[in-house]
């Protein structure tokens, strides 16, 4: 726990530098990015400066793990401090590794145990303690960034093509897995900067996959298939349909986007007039930050679905996606979300073909939602009965069809909408698009 809240510190904000543009007293280092420029402020995405915060820290983290009578009279390790099984075992809370660079992972107690070591990391059998200095000689030496990361995977994964390279558009879009190199526990996705497209995928390349979903821009993307987590950070006026969610959906500093799924869990901070679509045994959380969030139930199908439900372990019941918790109160005021009202509520198409028995929404709506589709259905009805019976000429029914086309299209372009019925083309026959 000690550890815990020590590595908060990562992502340490100062008031004083969102005033005058420096830190004070003195300035931290800061690791370069992929391309040997300074690092993004997030540095959840930055495996760097993860890999820096370690090395920098490594010490104090070490003597916060001591025992009392390991500490010098200033609280600090001297030359003969002696540091505990059980604090190497902490550790394994942030650091786990291999040997001779096998794919099977370790945690670092495991490691550090190995009698090969023994000589670097000052292992004793008999007191079954590790030398200080010793150790944290070791844990340097043998520190490296995680290559399973973020960072590792957008450098060195395999790259995937999913939609029609349409110059101007996919140019910056990256899409990375690292399914190849990963120990098969933790493959990873990760889609970064896709800028007006869709994108649509069902694949096993995406089966229990860590998605993590990054400044995304007026996009479409389905992924539909069980997936274990999903991230979606920085994003802004797009859609996301996501297959179920074995653990947890987390939607970070996003403005304007739609999240549609069922999950085990939904988390949210940082955003502003975003609409969840959910399906969740779980209350979603609201943490800090933010503003104009709507609630609805979960509100399509595509003919796998309920398999895919199957296969992670969600079912229908119980479904708490209308009542989400306040869990960082910045005031009493609830007014930070809203259910969705019925007469904004329309069903979604997923406008792609599969195999499979899905033909409905799994569990249905809730009545007063259903009501309001109903409503809505039946006045088209009406609308299509009076034009049948106005006993038009075919002359009219030309000139009719015309206008109510040209209407449809100004609403088409007025929306958005337009956007996403045109990236639904299909390429051309000839184009080529990666495996996976």
């Amino acid at each position: 726990f000690l550890l815990f809240l020590y590595v908060q510190q990562l992502n340490r904000v100062s008031l004083r530098t969102s005033l005058i543009g420096e830190e004070w007293p003195s300035p931290r280092a800061r690791s370069p990015g992929l391309a040997g420029k300074a690092a993004a402020q997030n540095k959840n995405w930055n495996d760097q400066d993860h890999h820096a915060f370690l090395l920098t820290h490594l010490s104090d983290m070490l003597e916060l793990l001591l025992e009392p009578e390991q500490l010098s009279a200033s609280s600090h390790a001297t030359h003969s401090s002696l540091v505990s099984y059980e604090a190497v075992c902490a550790l394994s809370f942030l650091i786990e590794g291999t040997v001779n660079n096998s794919r099977t992972v370790h945690p670092l107690h495991e490691l550090a145990l190995w009698q090969p070591c023994h000589g670097k990391n000052g292992y004793s059998k008999i007191s079954k303690t590790f030398s200080f200095p010793k150790l944290e000689s070791w844990l340097r030496s043998c520190l490296r960034s995680n290559p399973f990361g973020m960072t590792a995977c957008l450098k060195s994964g395999k790259k995937l093509a999913w939609a029609q390279q349409v110059e101007g558009t996919t140019r910056r879009a990256k899409i990375a897995c690292n399914t190849r190199v990963v120990p098969e526990v933790f493959p990873m996705v990760i889609m970064s900067q896709v800028y007006k497209q869709t994108l649509a995928k069902s694949s096993d390349t995406l089966v229990g996959a860590h998605v993590r979903i990054h400044r995304c821009n007026e996009s479409f993307i389905y992924l539909l298939s069980p997936l274990r987590s999903v991230t979606i950070e920085k994003c802004r006026n797009s859609t996301f349909v996501l297959g179920p969610v074995q653990a947890s959906v987390h939607v970070h500093s996003c403005d304007n986007v739609k999240v549609i799924t069922v999950c085990h869990c939904l988390s949210l901070s940082s955003t502003t007039g975003c609409t969840f679509y959910i399906l969740t045994p779980t209350q979603p959380l609201l943490l800090a930050g933010n503003q104009a969030v709507s609630f609805a139930p979960f509100h399509t199908h595509y003919p796998m679905l309920e398999d895919h439900m199957a296969q992670v372990g969600l079912a229908t019941l119980p479904n708490y996606w209308d009542s989400p918790l306040l869990v960082c109160k910045e005031s009493s005021d609830s007014s930070v979300f809203r259910l969705l009202p019925p007469l904004d509520f329309y069903t979604f198409v997923i406008p792609f073909e599969m195999e499979g028995d899905t033909t409905e929404t799994p569990g249905g709506l809730p009545q007063v939602y259903q009501k309001a589709l109903s409503q809505r259905e039946q006045k088209v009805q009406i609308w299509q009965k009076m034009v049948k019976e106005a006993c038009l000429s075919k002359e009219q029914r030309k000139q009719f069809q015309m206008l109510v086309e040209s209407k449809f299209y100004e609403w088409l372009v007025q929306t958005g909408n337009r956007q996403q019925l045109d990236s639904l083309v299909p390429p051309a026959v000839g184009s080529k698009q990666a495996a996976g």
